[in-house]
């Protein structure tokens, strides 16, 4: 039989240390009885040769195994002590010198067994610090009007030992109770740090209330709060509410601090960022907040373009930018959406809805006059940020920018820029923009050049844990 991929199940946690994973390469592949719950799994798959061979490996309890190998299922040889970390972990096994027939297994380490948990082994951090305080911003992005929106505050200023730390919080799945869900699980750098999804998925499999915002920029927002509803004072505080939050991450800030204190590179993580390996919930805080602060949108298209009044620019993309900032027709874009960092900072009522389903703001201040009202965040990276609104209700740009077109409802909170002005046609009415197709796909283009997925693709914003390796068998 050739090898097939299928799903091999571990005997569960109870039988620890006994559990083992088998698998059988180059002639077949088998599983181990079903269980009703379990905590490891094997999928095995051809590689990319005839004697390459996929193995992907997951555990939730990431706990300490042993990678073993043997010819006739009777004597085994350990070849590969490890620990899965953050979802899973590929091995791409070479078995062309091995004979017809070779068998592996996954057997929990023993007391006896030393596994590498160092953080050279763990993570895939470079050995000299990456440079997240120092941005290097373009002219534009350093005016007093931009500097001015800056929310950070003077005693957590970024560092790039801090910010290093925070980008391991970020992506470790240990912020979760079931070590599932990290903080990247729901702002995918891929996808502008915001998530695909209209609501994210937690910890158990339920849903989120409201759709992830993305997090590029989020240094800049003068207003300083958080969340849709801006119930978070600060970035500080908002980043610890997911990990406690019940359906997100699960987890109590107590327990939090005890189960990233056994593992042994965190202690020079902190160190290195802090002076001591003491781990609390306000170092965690501040170091979360360094590395999203050093998410920094710079290097767009339209930044690009500022210096030349966007020479680099197609006419259609011009016309967007004209559109967008009211030098074409009546669409008043700028004024929720303003400076380089199309960010002024404002609560706004978009008319998404009448009556206002989810309150927004009013929900935390119970004043009637903030139903439906939301953060305004940062436009930068809007192409990559799909679904938009704050309950995901777009799944596209051109959705969006037919919604401001026609679909503005009326509102007793409506923003006044949505607004028809005093001495026109129906004063305090939903502004109507009566864009042409041509110039909806104007407006469309010219919002893909604030998109910057150098950003996105920077290693120093990438997942630090080791997610593979490749393993020649003798």
């Amino acid at each position: 039989m050739s090898p097939s991929t299928r799903t091999c199940p571990a005997l569960p946690r109870s039988v620890a240390p006994s559990r083992l994973l088998a698998v059988v390469a180059a002639v077949f592949t088998f599983a181990l009885p079903s269980i009703s719950r379990a905590d490891y799994e094997v999928t095995l798959a051809p590689g990319t040769s005839s004697t390459d061979y996929m193995l992907d490996f997951a555990d939730s309890t990431n706990a300490p195994w042993v990678f073993q190998t043997s010819t006739d299922l009777v004597s085994w040889t350990d070849q590969r002590s490890f620990q899965v970390n953050n979802r899973g972990y590929r091995f791409t096994i070479n078995a062309a010198a091995a004979g017809p027939r070779v068998f592996f297994r996954m057997v929990s380490a023993s007391a006896g067994t030393v596994v590498d948990t160092s953080k050279s082994a763990r993570t895939t951090l470079p050995l000299m610090t990456d440079n997240y305080s120092v941005l290097n911003l373009p002219a534009h992005l350093l005016v007093p009007v931009i500097t001015g929106q800056n929310n950070t505050p003077g005693n957590n200023p970024v560092t790039d030992a801090g910010a290093t730390l925070g980008r391991v919080l970020f992506y470790d799945t240990r912020l979760s109770a079931n070590n599932t869900v990290s903080c990247s699980s729901c702002h995918q750098a891929e996808h502008g740090f915001s998530d695909p999804r209209p609501l994210s998925t937690g910890f158990a499999g339920g849903l989120t209330d409201r759709n992830s915002m993305g997090l590029t920029s989020a240094k800049y927002y003068p207003r300083r709060s958080f969340f849709w509803d801006e119930r978070a004072a600060t970035l500080e505080d908002q980043v610890l509410q997911p990990i406690q939050n019940s359906v997100e991450m699960g987890m109590t800030l107590p327990a939090l601090v005890t189960k990233l204190s056994a593992e042994t590179y965190y202690s020079q993580l902190f160190t290195a960022a802090f002076g001591s390996a003491t781990i609390t919930s306000d170092r965690i805080s501040r170091a979360l907040a360094q590395f999203v602060r050093s998410i920094v949108s710079s290097k767009s298209k339209y930044d690009e373009g500022v210096a030349s009044n966007f020479a680099n620019f197609t006419a259609e993309e011009n016309l967007g930018r004209q559109i967008f900032t009211g030098q074409v027709g009546n669409a008043t874009c700028v004024a929720c959406h303003g400076t380089d960092n199309f960010v002024p900072g404002n609560l706004n009522n978009n008319g998404i809805e009448n009556p206002s389903i989810d309150r927004g703001v009013g929900a935390i201040t119970g004043n009637a006059a903030d139903d439906g009202k939301f953060k305004t965040g940062s436009l930068r990276n809007i192409g990559l940020t799909a679904p938009y609104m704050h309950d995901g209700r777009f799944a596209t740009l051109e959705q969006v920018v037919e919604f401001y077109n026609s679909g503005v409802t009326a509102h007793p909170n409506l923003s006044g820029p949505l607004r028809n002005p005093p001495g026109g046609a129906n004063p305090g009415q939903p502004r109507r923009l009566n864009l042409s197709t041509a110039q909806k796909s104007a407006l469309v283009a010219f919002l893909h050049t604030i998109t910057d997925t150098t950003v996105t693709t920077d290693p120093r914003f990438a997942d630090p844990f080791r997610s593979g390796e490749t393993i020649v068998l003798p």
